[in-house]
């Protein structure tokens, strides 16, 4: 998020006074959130959207419309805001984990990655998304495709960040 300064330039407002009750009623209203910092984050500027109760994805059942809970995406998807952010995928070496070309992944970088997790990843100077795998001091990035083969570091490898949810848009 920009700073109050960069707010004024943005916004064409003067004064750092004027931005500061902005952010102030932003903040009210849960558009914008402060961090552990106290640096700015984007809040929620949807509403709630309401659960209905459960589908069967197996065979038909009778099914009630009852008011169950009402939820917020960001909420549900996010649990860390500050440190989350996502990526738009390209490519189709993780088809088999569901991560289809297209998707939006969101990405945590402050969850320390584990075996079996799906991580954003530096490999030798090239971003992938792959799943990791850990055997003592060896690391292996696995795709979720047979097309491709699992890649194994050969000078350097940074971990950005840990995937928790994958968006995909029908229409």
């Amino acid at each position: 998020m920009p700073s109050f300064s960069e707010i004024c330039l943005i916004t064409g407002i003067k004064s750092k006074n004027a931005v500061s009750k902005l952010i102030s009623r932003l903040e009210s209203l849960d558009i914008l959130k402060r961090d552990e910092k106290g640096r700015l984050i984007p809040g929620s500027i949807r509403k709630r959207i309401k659960k209905l109760g459960t589908i069967e994805a197996g065979f038909p059942s009778p099914a009630e419309e009852e008011l169950a809970d009402a939820i917020s995406l960001d909420e549900m998807l996010i649990e860390n805001p500050s440190s989350t952010f996502i990526l738009k995928v390209s490519g189709d070496s993780m088809i088999e984990a569901g991560i289809m070309p297209g998707d939006m992944v969101l990405v945590d970088k402050s969850l320390t990655p584990k075996s079996g997790d799906i991580v954003i990843a530096e490999v030798d100077g090239l971003w992938t998304m792959k799943y990791l795998r850990k055997r003592g001091d060896s690391v292996l990035l696995i795709p979720a495709n047979p097309k491709y083969k699992p890649i194994r570091p050969k000078s350097e490898l940074r971990i950005a960040g840990v995937v928790t949810a994958v968006v995909r848009k029908y229409r």
